[in-house]
């Protein structure tokens, strides 16, 4: 395998890893990003042009930097580096041992031990620093916390139908950022207020979704299914239920970088500081957009519209489990956009094939804004969020990509 290859297959065996394992999507995206961070540092040496990320971000300790005069494969470092994160961030490790070994000893037979040896070091040594970080990023005081059930005052959240499930990472709004100086700094405005009036806007947001979900087309239809992306989605078969396993839609996006760097022949620098970038400007959005998401508690179409409008009515697709505003997809996928359009360029045409193993369907776009827009029009048309929501949350996700290209640099 080139370089780049090998880079594409250790984030393919992330993504199969991440499916296996059912992680939730903001912690996906934690993921990728302590994993392509690594794989960045380890490989930047390869070309002085290319300067820290870590560096840059908040909480790092220094990036060790390579013995000079020593031979190293930098490539080999990286995916050392990569690795030796993902075992530590993830459950499933032993799924990667063979694909591991097989890389591994492709190296072994291109170099010298010493070279061997000295590269698989200092990949560790960059995945150790990262390593530190993530062990104080406030990951690990958000597991175990009592479950969230929201609450049954009039607009606020409680668990949906069909399976009822407590809300999901309901702490993620005290992650440590990377970029932003915290959580809050993006907060949108507060959505429409809770009312009874059928001429309020509250109101009338639910009557829009009610009636956009009656009138789908077959277009809109495909869209809703093709952006999904849950990994929460239950099947229910008489007393049977079972899970459909899918990307997260972090991995979604991380596959759609995949293919801009290979439609642009992108040499290995540059598809690991894509995969890098990408994947912090996503945990950024999911930090930001969880923050709202737990502060405003806001109630979900089923919940209303079973309530005061049909009772037998059923979202096209089945809702996650957690506060309706603003729409996360729409944040994290528009906060993708604008970092891989400025990596790559605007009018980007591509065809989506990143799902295309998971549910058999791709899709042609002429950017990256363009799918991420289509992405969160999906929500209002699978049912599952007000137009509102995720116009608004397009817009925060916008603005943290945005604010992150304004800080960090990127070149020599």
């Amino acid at each position: 395998m080139s370089e780049t290859e090998i880079l594409h297959q250790n984030e393919d065996q992330l993504t199969k890893l991440i499916i296996y394992d059912v992680f939730t999507p903001p912690v996906a995206c934690r993921i990728y990003a302590y994993a392509s961070l690594a794989s960045y540092e380890a490989l930047r040496h390869q070309n002085p042009k290319y300067v820290s990320l870590t560096q840059q971000l908040n909480g790092f300790d220094a990036s060790p930097e390579p013995q000079k005069g020593k031979k190293y494969n930098y490539t080999l470092a990286a995916t050392k580096a990569f690795f030796t994160v993902v075992r530590k961030v993830t459950f499933s490790v032993d799924s990667l041992k063979n694909y591991e070994d097989r890389v591994y000893a492709s190296f072994k037979d291109q170099m010298d031990d010493s070279t061997y040896a000295r590269s698989v070091a200092y990949g560790e040594q960059v995945a150790k620093v990262v390593l530190k970080r993530a062990n104080a990023d406030n990951y690990l005081q958000t597991r175990g916390k009592p479950k969230f059930l929201g609450s049954n005052d009039p607009g606020k959240w409680h668990p949906t139908p069909p399976d009822y499930l407590d809300g999901v990472e309901y702490c993620w709004g005290t992650m440590h950022t990377f970029v932003l100086d915290n959580s809050e700094q993006f907060a949108p405005p507060p959505p429409p207020k809770f009312s009874t009036d059928k001429n309020s806007i509250y109101f009338k947001q639910n009557l829009d979704v009610y009636n956009q979900t009656k009138n789908l087309t077959q277009d809109q239809k495909d869209i809703a299914k093709y952006w999904d992306d849950n990994p929460f989605v239950l099947q229910h078969s008489g007393h049977m239920i079972f899970a459909n396993k899918k990307i997260t839609p972090g991995g979604h996006w991380i596959g759609i970088t995949e293919i801009a760097c290979k439609k642009t022949h992108a040499d290995a620098l540059k598809t690991a500081q894509a995969y890098a970038l990408t994947s912090v400007a996503m945990f950024d959005a999911f930090t930001c957009c969880w923050q709202e998401k737990y502060k405003s508690a806001y109630i979900r179409p089923v919940t209303v519209i079973n309530d005061k409008i049909d009772r037998s009515w059923e979202p096209m697709l089945q809702t996650p489990p957690f506060p309706e505003y603003p729409s996360g997809h729409s944040t994290i996928t528009r906060s993708a956009a604008v970092m891989l359009t400025h990596l790559f360029g605007d009018n980007f045409n591509f065809q989506d094939t990143s799902d295309l193993k998971y549910i058999g369907m791709k899709r042609n776009f002429k950017s990256f804004v363009q799918a991420a827009d289509e992405a969160s029009i999906s929500r209002f048309y699978g049912g599952i969020h007000y137009r509102n929501s995720v116009d608004v949350g397009a817009e925060q996700g916008k603005k943290v990509s945005e604010y992150m290209l304004g800080k960090l640099k990127l070149e020599q």
